[in-house]
């Protein structure tokens, strides 16, 4: 990989990674430049979007809010979010982000996480703080027009509070702060995704922010433009802005992903990257070929997982593609070049970072024995500092000095990394440890299916057998035999499920993640579909030609 010739053991400077420096250099060497373009055609130049930031600055710093404090921001994807993210960083205040999707004890939760005495909400969701603890929080801003509806115990203010008076002029100076901000200063607590316990505060600096997006995407410049369709609390979503940030890009906002839309809405909006996590090259692989996607401004992607049928999907648009290996704690240090072409790698370890892959004791394992991925890296503040408020987790995943991933990879003999699964979603059957991501990437090369869930469920002959549960694609309808028929040719035979439920929609946490705790618990229900009472047998296959 051609990563950028720097010292990847050194803490970056300031100007190259906190966003307050950065903003206000390009806004001066290249004010009229495009920064940030909507869906509704609206575009921000950088110029405008200083403006719009030390705006918000000015009016977070008029409700109290200084250097270091924490403030939530709980919206989807606008330049509202936008402006309140750069003008809480302007202040070196801290940006909490809230999924969404939060409600009930969830919310309550991260609230009391946050510290916050301050948030900016959405209007839509500003009535669910009327149901919930509020701890420190005192004020509530909320986004939109009109008059807001008032909550009890909080002080309700209008998006004027956030923007007050006229925008500033371009020779406007900010907020003055205190100190400097530092680049191993906090910029966000992101929210993991409590997928098996109450989520977790990851405190990320700016130069672990920095460092990741620009490694993930070290190939892109100020020419790209990328989509960003991922939400602005999540990690991904944040290191799109970010890399832009760094070199002077643009990026295109979306509220979210949508399938049927995605190629006009690359065209129209001049979208060069865009991340393909997840089932996303899955659903738009099922699309019928278009001139939209022929002729498409779309130059690169990140492919995660990388399949034979994600590169497929490549191949078919003509563009570039990389891969990686990336969590919110850590800054990918597991990172491709360009077109990689072996299926499931995650790629190389990159400079400056220290990677194992290690048993229950932390003890290295052999190449191509699976194991948990430690990591670690060179330069200081270019990973997590910590889970807030959480010293036991943080201890836990720190421990000996390495941050453990939680997730299980193996390594072949060239420095390949390939990722199986979380640690805690493995699958053993009859001796047999079987990767529940990788039955879920044969499933999902079924036509029929938009996603799948494999999880282990008990066998009467002990340890587990394989169950997948499916989401069938809008307007289609999955047969169980036919798909276990698809699979069998496949994969190794004692991956092959036994039991299959489609369900209309997968549970998913607040982050989008498949929450298959409740598949377990829901177990094996009256309308899943057992191949072995069915007749169907799948035997071991023998690997030696007979004559």
């Amino acid at each position: 990989m051609d990563l950028p010739d720097i010292d990847y053991s050194k803490v970056s400077p300031r100007e190259e990674v906190v966003f307050r420096d950065l903003l206000e250099h390009w806004a001066t060497v290249q004010p009229e430049m495009t920064f940030a373009i909507f869906e509704d055609g609206s575009i921000w130049t950088y110029g405008d979007a200083r403006a719009r930031a030390v705006h918000a600055a000015r009016g977070l710093a008029a409700q109290g809010v200084g250097q270091g404090d924490h403030v939530i921001s709980w919206q989807p994807n606008s330049g509202t979010t936008i402006q309140t993210w750069l003008g809480i960083n302007y202040l070196g205040a801290v940006y909490v982000p809230f999924n969404t999707a939060y409600r009930g004890g969830l919310l309550e939760h991260v609230v009391w996480l946050s510290d916050a005495k301050v948030a900016v909400v959405h209007p839509d969701l500003a009535e669910r703080l009327a149901d919930v603890k509020h701890f420190d929080l005192e004020t509530v801003i909320v986004t939109g027009g009109g008059e807001p509806a008032a909550i009890p115990g909080l002080e309700v203010l209008g998006l004027d509070a956030l923007t007050p008076g006229p925008l500033p002029a371009a020779d406007e100076a900010p907020p003055e702060l205190s100190r400097p901000t530092e680049p191993w200063d906090t910029q966000s607590i992101l929210f993991t995704s409590g997928t098996t316990g109450p989520s977790k505060g990851v405190l990320s600096s700016y130069m672990h922010m920095a460092r990741m997006a620009n490694v993930c995407t070290y190939w892109l410049g100020g020419d790209d433009r990328i989509m960003m369709h991922l939400p602005l609390f999540h990690v991904a979503g944040i290191a799109a802005v970010t890399r832009m940030l760094c070199v002077g890009g643009s990026v295109a906002v979306l509220e979210s992903f949508k399938t049927d839309s995605f190629w006009e809405t690359v065209n129209r909006m001049g979208v060069t990257f865009c991340v393909m996590m997840g089932s996303i090259a899955t659903f738009l692989s099922k699309l019928e070929v278009s001139d939209a996607e022929r002729n498409t401004t779309l130059k690169s992607v990140i492919l995660a997982p990388l399949t034979a049928e994600s590169m497929a999907l490549a191949r078919r648009i003509g563009v570039d593609w990389y891969t990686t290996f990336n969590m919110t704690e850590i800054s990918c240090q597991i990172m491709s070049g360009r077109n990689p072409e072996t299926a499931g790698t995650c790629g190389l370890v990159r400079p400056g970072a220290e990677v194992r892959i290690v048993d229950d004791n932390d003890c290295e394992v052999p190449v191509g024995t699976v194991g948990e991925l430690i990591v670690r890296d060179a330069a200081p503040w270019a990973m997590n500092h910590g889970y807030h408020k959480n010293p036991e987790a943080t201890a836990k995943a720190w421990r000996n000095g390495w941050f453990h991933t939680g997730d299980a990879l193996k390594v072949d003999g060239d420095g390949n990394y390939f990722y199986i699964d979380r640690v805690k979603d493995s699958i053993r059957r009859r001796g047999e440890n079987i990767s529940s991501f990788e039955v879920e990437v044969e499933v999902n090369a079924h036509p029929d299916v938009r996603e799948a869930a494999a999880i282990a469920v008990p066998s009467e002959h002990g340890e587990d057998e394989v169950m997948i549960v499916v989401e069938p694609v809008a307007g289609r309808s999955i047969d169980a035999r036919a798909l276990i028929e698809f699979l069998i040719p496949r994969m190794a035979h004692f991956m092959v499920p036994r039991f299959v439920r489609v369900i209309d929609a997968l549970p998913k946490t607040p982050t989008l993640k498949v929450q298959k705790i409740k598949l377990r618990e829901a177990g094996v229900t009256e309308d899943t579909f057992d191949r072995e009472a069915a007749g169907i047998r799948v035997k071991r296959q023998d690997f030696r030609k007979t004559a």
